[in-house]
């Protein structure tokens, strides 16, 4: 009767902890399910609250996030590598004063020009980078000197 009465002892506990292993593997299959939706659902914010998935990028001229895409000037690529072209976009400061660039092999999303020479100029430069006026309406971007976007 002993034996009986430890085995039924021993059956119940193991029981107890299958069902509260089973719990507990649910509980934890329902959090991490909830975690992944939370990612899914705005969860690609970026420091600054941007939001890439829905096309959002960090400007440092405007102070927000912006969409390249739909910047009012917009540079092609002059000697595309491949089969695609490349598009960067140009946001000014409304002094002028600065230009922001996008450029898609830049790890820190974009690079801030400095306006250089006169304050008439149009002319913005920062390192082998150079923004010019082109034309009438245009503008060309030079990296050590040779057009790499107009």
């Amino acid at each position: 009767m002993n034996g009986f009465y430890l085995g039924m002892i021993f059956t119940n506990i193991v029981l107890t902890n299958t069902r509260n292993m089973k719990k507990t593997i649910l509980l934890s299959a329902m959090f991490l399910g909830t975690l992944t939706f939370a990612q899914k659902v705005g969860g690609d914010r970026d420091s600054h609250g941007c939001i890439g998935s829905a096309g959002y990028t960090y400007s440092q001229v405007k102070k927000d996030c912006v969409r390249l895409f739909e910047q009012k000037i917009k540079l092609n690529e002059v000697k595309p590598k491949g089969s695609s072209t490349s598009m960067t976009a140009v946001i000014f400061s409304k002094d002028m004063n600065q230009a922001e660039i996008f450029l898609p092999d830049t790890n820190s999303g974009s690079l801030i020009l400095t306006k250089f020479g006169r304050s008439t100029s149009k002319t913005w430069k920062n390192g082998k980078y150079t923004l010019v006026h082109y034309k009438k309406t245009g503008y060309q971007l030079k990296k050590d000197n040779v057009v790499i976007y107009q």
